[in-house]
């Protein structure tokens, strides 16, 4: 194949055939900023078989998280959450709401047209609010998206231990720690 070579990139690979020599980098990717694809120039060698490039975003995606889930809910101080791919699996550092209840991911991908999915999941609260253990995402079509997240007040649970031989038997006193 000759120049110029289109890489379709999937799940951040993307994988072509190409012969030795200097090219200059583009590249067209929805919600980030084409202009910071490093490197712009890349020198392939025969000897090489992977690349590693970068772009940059520049959206804003805040997690407002309140006891209700609603904009003028009570905040929530202290629920971490963390950037993830599609299969959940988590990058970069948490991102923990603040007094407002804000917790803000900067620098994620956006489009007004068909816009990017970023997902994220919350890896713990405040210690004393629940919150969804799945992961979630959000299509970003605005520069600056919030978006509302319900952590309600913990509940009680109740535990019952019992005799694993003798079926239903109660366990007269003791302790579970769950760490």
């Amino acid at each position: 194949m000759a120049r110029p070579y289109t890489i379709t990139i999937v799940n951040g690979e993307g994988t072509e055939g190409i012969e030795s020599g200097i090219y200059e980098v583009s590249a067209t990717i929805a919600g980030y900023d084409i202009d910071t694809i490093d490197p712009k120039s890349l020198t392939v060698t025969g000897d090489t078989s992977e690349y590693s490039l970068t772009v940059s975003a520049s959206g804003t995606l805040t997690l407002h998280v309140t006891e209700e889930g609603t904009e003028d809910g009570t905040p929530v101080v202290g629920a971490s959450f963390k950037r993830c791919d599609s299969a959940g699996n988590t990058y970069g550092e948490a991102v923990v709401s603040n007094d407002s209840g804000d917790a803000v991911f900067e620098n994620v991908p956006y489009a007004e047209a068909d816009g990017p999915v970023v997902y994220y999941k919350q890896i713990e609260s405040d210690g004393s609010h629940d919150f969804e253990l799945d992961l979630q995402s959000e299509t970003l079509t605005e520069e600056s998206t919030t978006v509302q997240v319900f952590n309600p007040p913990v509940t009680s649970k109740t535990l019952k231990l019992t005799d694993a031989n003798y079926s239903g038997l109660p366990i007269d006193a003791g302790e579970i720690t769950l760490t």
